[in-house]
C-alpha cells in the first residue's frame, strides 16, 4: 500500500461521497419539488446534508472556537490565538485573554499526535482559562509538510518538547494527555541532565501509555501482534499531488479514521442513521449534539510514517520508557534524574485505551524523586475522553491537578500535595 496511488483513491472516495451529498442534497431541494410535499425526497435531502457535511469535515481542520472569555470582572474578554514557537511539525501556541492581568499559574498542555488535530483538547483549555495562561503544542497534518523538511520520529518529538519547555521557562506546569505522555517524561529527564534550570515546576500525565503492558487493551495486543514489516505495508502510503507534502511516507488520517470507526462500527452507523432523521423530521441544527462531536471526530490528520512506526516499534513493543531504556541522538535519558519537578498521574477506571496502571507506572521509575513530590489518581467510572474533557475531568480532576499545580509552584510555601489513589 506504500504507493501515491492509494493515497489518491482514498482522497478520490472522499471526494465523490462528499458530492454525491451535495448533488443529492441539491437535486432533492429543487424548488418546483415543494409544491408536492414527499417524504422521500425528504429523506434525500437529509441524507444529502449528512453526507456531505461527513466527508467534508474528514479533511478540515476544526477551528478553536475560542472567541471570547467572561472574566471575574463580568466583562467579555477576546482570546487572541498567538504562535510564540513555529517549527516545520508543530507550533507552541498562546491563548492570550485580552485586557485580563495575567495569570501567575502557566500551563503547556500536550496534545497528541495520534490523528485528531489539537483542537481535541478544547473544552480542556476552556476549562483552565480562568486560572492559568494557557499553551497548546499544535501539531501539523503532515501532508502539508514538504519532504524538504525532513524527518519527523519519536526522538524528534521529545526535543520539540524540550525546545518548547525552554522557551516557556522554569515557571511552567506541564499536562500531557494519552500518547505523548512517555515523550513528555522523557523530555523532562532529557532537561533533567542537559538543561537543568529549564525543568517545569511540575509535570501531570493523564492517560498515558508509560508501561503498555502493566494493563494490557486491545491497543496494546495490536502493537504485539503485528509485525513492524506488516505495519509498514498495510498502513503507510505517500501523499499525493494535491498537497504539500507530495511524497512523504505517512500514516493517512482517512486510514486512521477507518480504523476507529470499524471499532465501534454499529454504534456509529446508528448515529448517523438518527442524524438523517432528524434532519429528515427539521429537528437538527448546525452545533446539535451529533454535529459537535462528529465535526471534531470526523477530523483526521496525517502522522509522518516515522513517527507512528517508531511510536509502536520504541513504546509499545520494545517498552524503552517503562524499561527506562529510551534514547536520543544515542544518548540514554534517565529518568530517574528527575529530582525536582513534582509528578502527578491520572487514570480512568474505565479507560479501554490506557487502561489503569499504565500511567502510573511513570512514578517507579522516578527513583531520584522523593515520595512527596509524587501524586496519583485513578478516578472511578471515567473512560479515556473523560479524564481529560468530559464531566470527571470538570468535576473532579481539574480541581485537583490545579491544587497540585499551586502546592508545588515555586513561589509556594506550601508542601507538595499528595493525592493517594482514588
Amino acid at each position: 500500500m506504500r504507493y501515491m496511488a492509494t493515497y489518491d483513491l482514498m482522497e478520490t472516495i472522499r471526494n465523490t461521497n462528499q458530492w454525491l451529498g451535495a448533488s443529492t442534497l441539491a437535486m432533492a431541494s429543487y424548488p418546483m419539488f415543494s409544491m408536492i410535499p414527499n417524504p422521500a425526497l425528504q429523506w434525500m435531502s437529509a441524507w444529502g446534508e449528512v453526507t456531505e457535511r461527513t466527508f467534508a469535515r474528514m479533511v478540515t481542520k476544526p477551528d478553536w472556537g475560542i472567541h471570547s472569555f467572561t472574566c471575574e470582572d463580568g466583562k467579555d474578554h477576546v482570546v487572541q490565538i498567538e504562535t510564540v514557537v513555529e517549527r516545520d511539525f508543530g507550533d507552541l501556541i498562546h491563548f492570550s485573554v485580552l485586557g485580563r492581568k495575567r495569570r501567575r499559574k502557566q500551563v503547556m498542555l500536550v496534545a497528541p499526535m495520534s490523528g485528531h488535530y489539537a483542537t481535541l483538547l478544547r473544552s480542556t483549555v476552556i476549562s483552565l482559562l480562568p486560572d492559568c495562561e494557557v499553551y497548546v503544542t499544535d501539531w501539523h497534518n503532515a501532508r502539508d509538510i514538504p519532504v524538504s523538511s525532513g524527518k519527523f520520529d519519536v526522538e524528534d518529538y521529545t526535543l520539540y518538547l524540550v525546545d518548547f519547555m525552554r522557551h516557556l521557562g522554569p515557571d511552567t506546569h506541564v499536562i500531557a494527555v494519552c500518547q505523548p505522555a512517555p515523550l513528555t517524561l522523557a523530555a523532562t529527564a532529557y532537561l533533567a541532565e542537559e538543561d537543568p534550570d529549564a525543568q517545569p515546576c511540575t509535570l501531570t500525565l493523564i492517560g498515558g501509555p508509560i508501561d503498555p503492558s502493566a494493563s494490557p487493551t486491545d491497543v496494546t495486543d495490536f502493537g504485539h501482534s503485528v509485525t513492524m514489516g506488516q505495519l509498514e505495508e498495510t498502513m503507510i502510503q505517500q501523499v499525493g499531488f494535491k498537497y504539500d507534502g507530495v511524497g512523504r511516507m505517512v500514516y493517512p488520517g482517512l486510514l486512521q479514521l477507518s480504523s476507529f470507526m470499524s471499532m465501534n462500527a454499529e454504534r456509529h452507523s446508528k448515529a448517523f442513521v438518527d442524524q438523517i432523521t432528524r434532519v429528515a423530521k427539521g429537528e437538527a441544527s448546525d452545533h446539535d449534539a451529533h454535529n459537535r462531536f462528529y465535526d471534531e471526530y470526523l477530523a483526521v490528520m496525517d502522522m509522518p510514517a516515522e513517527f507512528y512506526l517508531s511510536t509502536v516499534e520504541r513504546i509499545f513493543k520494545n517498552g524503552e520508557i517503562a524499561k527506562n531504556e529510551f534514547t536520543v541522538n544515542g544518548r540514554k535519558v534517565d529518568i530517574g534524574k528527575i529530582t525536582d519537578v513534582a509528578v502527578k498521574t491520572v487514570e480512568g477506571a474505565k479507560d479501554d485505551i490506557s487502561a489503569p496502571g499504565q500511567c502510573v507506572a511513570a512514578l517507579d521509575l522516578l527513583t531520584g524523586l522523593p515520595d512527596s513530590k509524587k501524586a496519583s489518581h485513578l478516578e472511578p467510572d471515567a473512560g479515556h475522553y473523560g479524564i481529560f474533557a468530559g464531566k470527571s475531568w470538570r468535576n473532579n480532576i481539574r480541581p485537583l491537578v490545579l491544587d497540585f499545580i499551586k502546592s508545588n509552584s515555586k513561589t509556594s510555601k506550601k508542601p507538595a500535595n499528595k493525592n493517594a489513589a482514588a
